[in-house]
């Protein structure tokens, strides 16, 4: 298995970003109907397709310049907070990789955690919350030992996937404290957060998608 793949190459994972998003836009609204407005997955959707739209137009593109226009138009086209929090999140990416031809392990936790410092400069949520920090924390702090104990890219990738998948899970048990959700309180336990969700399953087609380069 390669240990690194180029940032050219890389335009799959953003490819598998925009193709998640759209394929769960029913399943990330019904779970923000529990709490929410229940428009989670039509505003995400809505972001996506206009970015995917605008990427069609190019005759290529890499991970970060893909990862790029995801940021732009979520943030410009998308109203309520997600659209910012995760322009941020996506922007944080793209800067942390786009003077590199190649994406290495070490460069995949740089990108990681610029995403995330990106976006807690938005938002004072905290872990327990009920949010996507549930699990996109564990994801990062996960990733950060994973490279510290000398695991391989793939080893690192598959701990993270683990950990950002029982950050998800936690968000079941604990009532909202932040965003509409907090107004049901404690009638939010047992329904798993939709920002958190969307955070995963975007996390989830970065690892897949990036295992796949990895074996090619």
């Amino acid at each position: 298995m390669k240990t690194e793949f180029t940032n050219q190459a890389g335009s799959r994972i953003v490819d598998a970003i925009i193709a998640t998003i759209q394929t769960n836009k029913g399943y990330l609204s019904e779970v923000d109907s529990h709490g929410g407005d229940g428009d989670h997955g039509i505003n995400m959707n809505k972001g996506i397709t206009f970015a995917r739209q605008e990427l069609d137009e190019l005759p290529s593109y890499t991970m970060s310049d893909g990862l790029k226009v995801i940021s732009h138009v979520l943030v410009t086209k998308i109203g309520g907070s997600m659209g910012p929090l995760y322009g941020s999140f996506f922007r944080g990416l793209s800067a942390a990789s786009r003077k590199s031809e190649v994406i290495s392990n070490e460069l995949m936790l740089k990108m990681l955690q610029k995403g995330y410092q990106n976006l807690s400069d938005l938002t004072d949520a905290k872990v327990g919350d009920k949010s996507l920090i549930d699990v996109l924390v564990p994801t990062v702090e996960t990733y950060e030992k994973a490279i510290a104990e000398n695991d391989s890219f793939e080893e690192c990738l598959t701990k993270s996937l683990t950990a950002a998948k029982a950050g998800l899970e936690a968000t079941k048990e604990i009532p909202a404290k932040i965003g509409r959700a907090s107004r049901i309180g404690d009638r939010s336990i047992g329904h798993q957060d939709a920002g958190a969700t969307s955070c995963y399953l975007i996390i989830e087609a970065m690892v897949n998608t990036i295992k796949e380069l990895l074996e090619e």
